[in-house]
């Protein structure tokens, strides 16, 4: 698992979201609208919204759609749990995602635009240091 910390638009996470819990059965109106989100039970892998105003749209699968408004937080866990992040706005639709991405989720963060190739190449080459430092430890 890999620290995360950084900056998104709610909609960039939304992506994100949708792309590890239902992108395979998700209504095309309900990707396209910006206000529809995904929740899941904590016993699948929890995905909670924390929002002003919430409602109930749908049930597909395992996964409730809710459209909201004034979105302040956004709770992520894995159903394996190696990932667990979480999104808190900071100012309008930008927010702070923190917390632990597994492999799979490093990818989805990077092709919905939350990490950008820099970060990964950055956070290798802080891994390789720390693994090289370990091998010296071990010598």
């Amino acid at each position: 698992m890999t620290r995360i910390e950084t900056k998104t638009t709610l909609e960039k996470f939304r992506r994100f979201l949708i792309s590890n819990s239902c992108a395979s059965f998700i209504p095309k109106e309900y990707m396209e609208d910006p206000t529809i989100f995904p929740e899941r039970d904590p016993s699948e892998g929890a995905i909670y919204v924390e929002a002003v105003s919430k409602v109930p749209v749908d049930q597909i699968r395992n996964v409730r759609f809710v459209k909201v408004a004034d979105v302040l937080g956004v709770l992520y866990s894995s159903k394996s749990g190696n990932t667990n992040l979480k999104w808190r706005q900071t100012k309008g639709n930008v927010g702070k995602l923190t917390g632990y991405a597994s492999p799979n989720s490093i990818v989805n963060l990077l092709q919905t635009g939350i990490l950008t190739p820099s970060q990964i190449k950055q956070m290798l080459s802080t891994l390789r240091s720390y693994q090289q430092g370990s091998e010296r430890e071990e010598a």
